[in-house]
């Protein structure tokens, strides 16, 4: 999972964005780390020698991932199992193309988030109310029946999830001075409460989905997000004067303009709807096909525009084979809410056997959890093994193939099972603890990345084109799962994970071109 998701975008005050291990950025002390300033921790109490606030965001953030996890692993299951069993009897293929889809429109909208948050609402509000969002969606999952509670459920969800992305992390930023050198500890804090969220929410919800129903599990993400959003609202007033602030207000008459081109956006999207343009069927597609083109329209205005100098230029030029990359790694590691949902479901030998007495089968979505568990293990050992390393370090691009290679190898590794009977869920254990490292060695340094190879004039545009590679990634997952079937098996994975491990080798290949291209940035 992209745990070291919540990735947001850049705001304004050019908040670093670290990943689940550490951030790269450096920090020169030049604060107490014990004795946070009035400005950024206004009520002088600490967490864990950090600012009080942070403490409010890493359990906003552990509810909001435990409802949006927790929904996302019996999505897929509710939509292609059979309405007798509690399900909305949708083609299997259509249902992991609408996950894909859904979980690339996350990313899309967390460019939207960006901009109501720079530029109308400040981070502080936004991350309030696209919690209410997310809240409501699952409420919409839980007590509307059948596909229009599917629909708004999910586009309340997206939105409000997008919106959260944008802010959060920011909203962590604003409780420290730049140079204060607790900042990456307080980061690598939080992010802990991300993927402690991303582990229990599949095994509760799954637990209350296969014990009490579809609904009773989309009902716990309800409560947990709630929960979240009850205890935010109580300590909010603790944030930081200026995290309650517009940083680039929009002018009315602008305002006025925005809202127009949306409510054409949204009456465009409806009438595509409406004669079948855009349907369930192809929605992975015109995701995937939006994200190109935005990122295409981003690429030649930032290499085009005259405020970009040289220097610039060729960062934003070195970061199109890393974008490529990082879609590529994430169209299959997010395939772990496509395609693993059905493997898990329909070839995991999920019964559990306690000592002859018991038996007790596995929720389907328990096998979600392998990954946030294997963060929690081994990002502080990578944080460990980069630092050890030091001037040895490799360069960003050598990570990101060794990321790529780590992810298509994990493919391979489905290969041993293809014509096994029932799978041992270890064997799926082991598949994503090699996934997760290969997400150790991209995912953190590519957020990071982005931020340094910004040319400073479009700090949020090149944070706006990491999200859509990850929306890209996203959405080809839904595409490609079309292709996935229990005959196919050792064709599927094994294409798909030879691909991938020669798309990471050609990045080792090119990798000190790229590092010449980024012009001093390492």
């Amino acid at each position: 999972m992209n745990r070291a998701d919540p990735a947001p975008a850049a705001s304004s005050d050019n908040t670093p964005s670290p990943d689940a291990a550490t951030s790269s950025h450096d920090a020169s002390p030049s604060q107490s780390a014990t004795q946070p300033t009035d400005e950024h921790n206004p009520t002088g109490r600490t967490f864990f020698g950090h600012p009080a606030p942070l403490a409010n965001l890493f359990f906003v953030e552990t509810w909001e991932r435990f409802s949006f996890y927790g929904m996302q692993g019996i999505l897929a299951i509710y939509m292609y199992y059979a309405m007798t069993n509690g399900g909305l009897g949708i083609d299997r293929t259509v249902a992991t193309g609408i996950v894909g889809g859904y979980g690339g429109s996350v990313y899309l909208f967390s460019i939207l988030g960006a901009i109501v948050s720079d530029r109308i609402l400040g981070a502080e509000k936004t991350t309030f109310y696209s919690g209410v969002l997310i809240m409501l969606g699952h409420i919409a999952l839980a007590l509307v029946p059948g596909v229009p509670g599917l629909a708004v459920g999910l586009v309340l969800v997206a939105i409000g999830s997008g919106g959260l992305k944008s802010t959060v992390s920011t909203l962590v930023g604003t409780l420290y001075d730049r140079n204060d050198p607790r900042r990456d500890a307080g980061f690598s804090i939080f992010y802990m409460g991300v993927n402690i969220g991303g582990l229990l929410g599949p095994l509760l919800t799954g637990v209350a989905q296969k014990e009490l129903g579809f609904h009773f599990g989309f009902g716990l993400a309800a409560i947990g997000m709630a929960v979240g959003l009850v205890q935010y609202m109580l300590t909010r007033k603790n944030l930081p004067e200026h995290a309650h602030g517009v940083p680039n207000p929009v002018d009315r008459s602008t305002l006025l303009r925005w809202g127009l081109a949306l409510l054409v956006a949204i009456a465009v999207f409806a009438l595509l709807v409406v004669t079948g343009v855009v349907s369930s069927g192809n929605l992975a597609d015109v995701v995937a096909l939006l994200a190109i083109a935005s990122a295409v329209v981003i690429f030649v205005f930032l290499l085009t525009n005259k405020q970009v100098d040289s220097d610039e230029r060729s960062r934003v030029v070195s970061f199109i084979p890393l974008f490529l990359g990082t879609a590529a790694f994430m169209a299959l590691f997010q395939q772990q809410f496509t395609v693993l949902a059905v493997y898990s479901d329909q070839r995991l030998d999920r019964v559990i056997n306690i000592f002859g007495l018991v038996q007790w089968e596995m929720p389907v979505s328990w096998a979600q959890s392998f990954n946030p568990f294997f963060i929690i293990v081994f990002a502080p050992v990578f944080a460990w093994m980069w630092t050890k390393l030091g001037s040895r370090n490799p360069i960003t691009p050598v990570k990101f193939g060794i990321g790529i290679i780590l992810m298509g190898s994990a493919f391979l590794l489905f290969l041993p099972m293809a014509g096994v009977a029932s799978v041992p869920v270890l064997w799926v254990a082991l598949i994503m603890l090699v996934a997760t490292w290969g997400e150790l060695s991209l995912s953190p340094v590519g957020l990071s990345l982005a931020t340094r190879l910004a040319p400073e004039r479009f700090p949020v545009l090149m944070m706006a084109l990491f999200n859509l590679s990850l929306a890209l990634g996203t959405a080809l997952s839904g595409t490609l799962s079309g292709f996935y079937s229990e005959e196919s098996e050792t064709a599927y994975f094994g294409t798909l994970g030879a691909v991938t491990i020669g798309i990471g080798v050609l990045m080792l290949l090119i990798a000190k071109p790229i590092s010449k291209g980024m012009r001093g940035v390492r």
